[in-house]
């Protein structure tokens, strides 16, 4: 792990936490599809990418969840047609706390990860808390 130390706390990066088998998906898999491989793989966003239109999209459960609620038929629904496009992306070498912060600044639970231009990851809520409660507990100050 790629651990550094600020002022005695242990930061993690978010290369050490993300999730590096990143599910990729087109713009006209219909959201059952995307629904189907996201849950045969147990993860809750997929990155659209569309070799036409620049830049990548995420589509999370949330998007699915919102479609059928809606009354939208998930066989013809497109992933174009729900992805998010103005996403915040992130470093592999941001901090999880950094990574927090975005999260909560932006409202989402989900941030793709580039090195450089290349999606190299995914960082979801699930795998910060997964970082941070595997880590021991900070010892409590002495009190006198």
């Amino acid at each position: 792990m790629h651990k550094r130390r600020r002022q005695g706390v242990l930061l993690v990066q978010i290369r050490d936490g993300m999730s590096h088998m990143v599910l990729t998906i087109g713009p006209a898999h219909t959201l059952r599809q995307a629904a189907r491989m996201m849950s045969a793989r147990r993860i809750g966003a997929a990155v659209v990418i569309d070799p036409e239109h620049a830049g990548v999209g995420i589509l999370t459960e949330r998007d699915i969840l919102d479609s059928v609620a809606a009354g939208e038929d998930p066989d013809a629904e497109l992933a174009a047609q729900h992805r998010t496009e103005d996403l915040t992306f992130a470093s592999p070498d941001w901090s999880l706390e950094q990574a927090a912060a975005a999260m909560v600044q932006g409202g989402f639970r989900h941030l793709v990860v580039l090195d450089g231009h290349e999606v190299t990851g995914l960082l979801s809520m699930r795998d910060i808390v997964r970082c941070w409660s595997s880590q021991p507990a900070a010892p409590e100050p002495m009190t006198t």
